[in-house]
């Protein structure tokens, strides 16, 4: 079968893994102030978070039009597109792929394209797309390939760790006072994405390294079965609290691989400077 993975610039890659999935990545849009960010490969991270300190005002976002999607689904006639974007609750992104392809089908007939809704983002989009591989090289026909995805992303778990609160102030989504004394105290909240991809607090603790090893616990209470899964940790520049999660992570359970990569543009903007995520 002759495919293709197409993702939004949310589904963070290392470069091991950009390679073994051969993804093309449909970048969306970063501003802050008068200054717009396009995430792709070039973007500068250091550069886009110290932007985010100095700005009195909450990065805005913008996904992908229809037309840079359409660009990245015509390709070959004969080639299957397996899309993957981050959650539809948190962006217009999904909805604008859809778009896309049923623009691109108008034209083209017959060609195959399947958008999947992550219900995640982050390392949550690596994951489905190592799940979309390694359902191909099983030789399942595509439309087994939907429905076996489609299975695992509702089984799919996601967790956020948020070192820094400062977008959140800004946005408007966390009281300002209540921010400050979060500060003070060293409050780190623990997020997840609800079944229908929301982000949703889950609980608060204080301090990293609590909750770092409250992270560990709950990938017990909530997985199984670690043997036929992948363990996913996405960093926003603190490489080695990924590998120390990682190293905990192996001690308690034996999950098939465990993979570690740097967080992009758009998902730097969600989680801030020392964010981490999970997904399993």
């Amino acid at each position: 079968m002759k495919m293709k993975i197409v993702a939004d610039s949310a589904c963070d890659v290392n470069k091991d893994l950009k390679e073994r999935l051969n993804l093309e990545l449909v970048p969306l849009t970063i501003q802050i102030d008068e200054k717009r960010y396009k995430d792709d490969k070039n973007i500068n991270i250091k550069e886009l978070i110290q932007h985010m300190k100095k700005s009195k005002d909450y990065p805005r976002t913008s996904c992908p039009s229809p037309n840079d999607f359409i660009e990245a689904f015509k390709g070959d006639e004969d080639e299957d597109v397996f899309a993957v974007t981050m959650s539809s609750g948190i962006s217009g992104t999904y909805n604008s792929a859809v778009l896309a392809k049923n623009m691109v089908l108008e034209e083209m007939g017959n060609k195959f394209i399947h958008v999947f809704d992550t219900l995640s983002a982050s390392v949550g989009e690596t994951l489905v797309s190592m799940k979309i591989l390694e359902t191909a090289k099983e030789n399942y026909e595509k439309l087994q390939i939907v429905e076996k995805v489609s299975e695992y992303i509702k089984d799919m778990k996601t967790f956020f760790v948020l070192e820094n609160l400062d977008n959140l102030v800004k946005s408007g989504r966390l009281n300002a006072l209540k921010g400050k004394v979060a500060s003070l105290l060293s409050i780190k909240p623990i997020l997840m994405a609800s079944d229908d991809g929301v982000i949703e607090k889950l609980e608060n603790v204080r301090g990293t390294k609590k909750a770092m090893r409250r992270l560990v616990d709950i990938i017990g209470e909530y997985g199984g079965k670690f043997e036929e899964k992948v363990l996913g940790i996405g960093h926003c520049s603190c490489l080695e609290k990924a590998k120390k999660l990682k190293e905990e992570a192996l001690k308690r359970y034996n999950f098939k691989e465990i993979v570690i990569v740097e967080m992009a543009g758009i998902t730097s903007v969600y989680a801030n400077e020392d964010g981490i995520v999970i997904c399993f």
